[in-house]
C-alpha cells in the first residue's frame, strides 16, 4: 500500500513573538542610554518692573551701544573700537555684578552687534541684556 505523503503548505501568518521581545529589549537600551537632563541654553525671561518707585541707581548700569555710523559707546562716552576691550576690562575688574546690556541700532547687521558680545564676554562680562525698543501694544 502506498502512503500518501503530506504536503506541508506555507503558513499565511507570521509569527510576530520574537519582534515584539526584540522591540522591549531596544526599547529599554533607549531608555537607558537617553540622558534624563533637559539640554539647551539658560535664558533669563525679562519680568515686568515691580510698581512702585524705582529704586535701582543708574550709575550702575553699563550700557555698550553702537549707531548706525559705527560709533561705539560705553554710557554716552564715545570709545575707540581698539580701545574697547581694555576699556571694558577696567570698568569690570572691581565689579562684583558683571551684567551689562547691548544696544545695537536696527540698520545695523547682527555681525555687528555680535563683535560687540564677543569682545564684551571675553572683557569678563557674566550675564548681558540685548535692549531692544519698546513694542507698543495693538489697539
Amino acid at each position: 500500500m502506498k502512503t500518501k505523503r503530506r504536503r506541508i503548505l506555507p503558513r499565511h501568518n507570521i509569527n510576530v513573538t520574537p519582534f515584539i521581545d526584540i522591540l522591549l529589549v531596544l526599547l529599554v537600551i533607549f531608555m537607558t542610554i537617553s540622558p534624563n537632563e533637559r539640554t539647551g541654553l539658560n535664558a533669563a525671561v525679562p519680568q515686568p518692573p515691580p510698581p512702585g518707585p524705582r529704586t535701582q541707581r543708574q550709575e550702575n548700569v553699563i550700557v555698550l551701544s553702537m549707531d548706525r555710523s559705527g560709533v561705539i559707546r560705553i554710557n554716552q562716552d564715545e570709545i575707540e573700537p581698539s580701545d574697547l576691550a581694555h576699556r571694558l576690562q577696567d570698568i569690570f575688574k572691581t565689579r562684583n555684578d558683571r551684567t551689562m546690556f547691548v544696544q545695537g541700532d536696527a540698520a545695523l547687521l547682527f555681525n555687528d552687534v555680535a563683535q560687540l558680545i564677543d569682545m564684551a564676554k571675553g572683557a569678563g562680562v557674566d550675564r548681558m541684556g540685548l535692549m531692544t525698543e519698546r513694542i507698543s501694544p495693538r489697539r
